[in-house]
């Protein structure tokens, strides 16, 4: 499988010629979406889920997504409801779900459901959470920048999953002195583990094999 950034919390997965998008949110260029074959989203904020750009989609792909994402879906578009223990197959890729809420944020606004996604046995993106699935993961995608989390948290995720290599997600809101801080403490924290823990540029790919 191939890996590529796309912005934010958006990431694009190709294998054999299929294309995986995964939160293509408002912070994500629409092109990520381009010869998109499913689609994945983890819960209903707009940061992750632009239903502008999810009007874009050919009317056969399916969006595979939580309750509160599917209540919501303009007409037309394709909705797959799932939830925590479903698992289905899509587009020549198969997910597991794992998750039900957010994390908790302001304490004024209520808490959404979120939904998490391990694709092919291997990649696990949590959404907005830290969810730990109950599984090995080879691959995760580590939230590292929101109102939600600090740090301690984030690197006791990556201790408690421990897996073979991490890539940063959620980091929009970082200024690039902050974007150094997160290289730094992924960087940490990859000598720590003898993993490959780190953040990718918008636009880089990575192989997983």
């Amino acid at each position: 499988m191939k890996l590529t950034k796309c912005g934010h919390a958006c990431v694009r997965i190709e294998k054999d010629g299929k294309v995986l998008v995964i939160d293509p949110g408002a912070f994500t260029d629409a092109a990520a979406l381009e010869g998109a074959d499913a689609v994945l989203i983890t819960h209903n904020h707009f940061d992750h889920a632009d239903r502008d750009k999810l009007l874009t989609l050919s009317p056969e792909v399916t969006v595979w997504t939580c309750q509160g994402v599917a209540e919501g879906a303009a007409e037309g578009l394709r909705v797959q409801t799932v939830r925590h223990g479903d698992t289905f197959e899509d587009a020549g890729f198969s997910v597991k779900v794992f998750g039900e809420w957010h994390a908790a944020n302001h304490p004024d606004v209520p808490i959404v459901d979120n939904v998490g996604f391990l694709v092919d046995e291997e990649l696990f993106y949590p959404g907005d959470a830290f969810t730990v699935p109950p599984v090995p993961v080879g691959t995760l995608l580590v939230p590292t920048g929101a109102p939600w989390l600090k740090l301690s948290e984030v690197i006791e995720y990556l201790r408690t999953v421990k897996p073979a290599r991490a890539y940063s997600t959620h980091d929009a809101l970082y200024s690039e002195q902050g974007l150094g801080l997160v290289d730094n403490w992924l960087k940490m924290e990859a000598d720590k583990q003898g993993a490959d823990i780190r953040r990718l540029p918008v636009g880089d790919s990575v192989t997983l094999s």
